[in-house]
């Protein structure tokens, strides 16, 4: 069995498609790391970087694997609006997880959502994983509606597991099925 309807291509949603990332990309990520609020609400705040230090790693990419990292586009306007990576990819295990950050101008579009549907269609239809484990900072209220909304399960709670502007907070961890994602997204997945 293959995907339901496909799109045109694997990489675009509704309102995203995924892309690698361009050195020209840089004036999006930097005017991003201005962000405080959504560099605390992700996996860790990370110091000033330079125009030079951002196009080199740009330049430099992550593809290792089924481990990579993409700008997200908006198919309407062409100009980006975040970013996805995957990571903790286990072939042998069928696991993995990703990250997405949408950037605050550009949040409650449903770039975020179409962009991890996108992403997941990919790593259950093409690339044979069977779950997704995401972590979310207990804080960041949106990541977790988001996630909830996309038929995530909340699979439990690792206690004071990031300190952000100095307090301890929790990690809500979701995990979603490749027949859970099935079910919800019109994918169908092989038995």
């Amino acid at each position: 069995m293959g995907l339901t309807g496909p799109p045109a291509s694997p990489w675009a949603g509704a309102r995203v498609r995924l892309r690698a990332p361009e050195p020209a990309d840089a004036d999006a990520f930097l005017a991003a790391d201005d962000d405080g609020d959504g560099n605390r609400s992700g996996w860790r705040v990370f110091p000033p970087r330079s125009r030079g230090a951002t196009e080199e790693w740009l330049r430099q990419g992550s593809e290792d694997g089924d481990e990579f990292r993409a700008v997200v586009e908006s198919l309407a306007s062409g100009e980006v609006v975040g970013t996805l990576n995957t990571h903790s990819c286990d072939p042998a295990a069928g696991t993995c997880g990703y990250g997405v950050t949408i950037w605050p101008w550009h949040r409650r579009c449903g770039y975020a959502s179409d962009a991890v549907v996108v992403a997941l269609r990919y790593l259950f239809g093409e690339r044979r994983y069977q779950k997704c484990t995401v972590g979310v900072v207990s804080f960041n209220e949106a990541s977790v509606a988001l996630h909830r909304s996309l038929g995530f399960v909340e699979e439990g709670r690792l206690r004071r597991m990031h300190y952000r502007a100095g307090q301890y907070w929790d990690e809500v961890v979701f995990g979603l099925t490749v027949e859970e994602f099935a079910g919800r997204w019109g994918f169908s997945a092989l038995s």
